[in-house]
């Protein structure tokens, strides 16, 4: 898969007309860490891609690829531990959301590490994944893009308070319905406008 991050990265230096030496030495690391970032290798943390940001003069979401790349399919993640109940998440999803391209995951860990590498646009998330607790997931893909937004889909209401916290954009009660899909929708923090067309479900 192509290197959004690196190739945004590349792309904004060169026309600041910084080398890799000397975006290294204003970020205070090592220049193969730039190369690194530049070819795929690595990802920078949360903290080294607010100060490239501003080093670089653009919000973090122009960084990430998302303002960059308008015609792309915005990418949508699902996050759940019982492969059942996320297959059927997953099909619905794929009729409400058509023109998005849908991804699911058993694993949180590797959720986290896609969205490290890949722009996400939305999330849904399980709360209750054994060892893994989806406000903790949230709250790391908000550190990679603070843009993500970030939907609950869970059968535990008991955390709903602790939900709202984490700056999640909204909460759906299983199983999901399309319909409660589409409502989410009209609360999303930050909407692709263009982007983010639905399934006609009365077709």
């Amino acid at each position: 898969m192509a290197n959004i991050f690196g190739n945004v990265l590349r792309k904004l230096r060169k026309e600041k007309r910084y080398s890799q030496q000397q975006l290294a030495d204003l970020l205070f690391v090592d220049r193969t860490s730039v190369a690194n970032w530049e070819t795929g290798r690595r990802v920078p943390d949360a903290i080294l891609i607010s100060r490239i940001s501003e080093l670089l003069g653009v919000d973090t979401a122009t960084l990430l690829g998302i303002t960059e790349y308008p015609d792309q399919k915005p990418t949508v993640i699902v996050v759940d531990d019982e492969s059942l109940i996320l297959q059927g998440e997953l099909k619905v999803l794929q009729e409400v959301l058509s023109d998005m391209n849908i991804i699911g995951f058993n694993k949180a860990s590797e959720a986290v590490s896609y969205a490290k590498l890949n722009p996400v646009f939305l999330a849904f998330l399980d709360i209750e994944m054994g060892r893994a607790n989806g406000l903790d997931v949230c709250r790391e893909l908000l550190s990679i893009n603070p843009r993500t937004n970030v939907i609950y889909v869970t059968a535990h209401t008991e955390h709903s308070l602790d939900a709202w916290d984490t700056s999640a954009s909204g909460f759906i009660r299983k199983p999901i319905t399309p319909e409660a899909i589409q409502s989410q929708l009209t609360k999303l923090r930050y909407p692709i406008h263009g982007q983010t067309k639905v399934a006609d479900l009365n077709q």
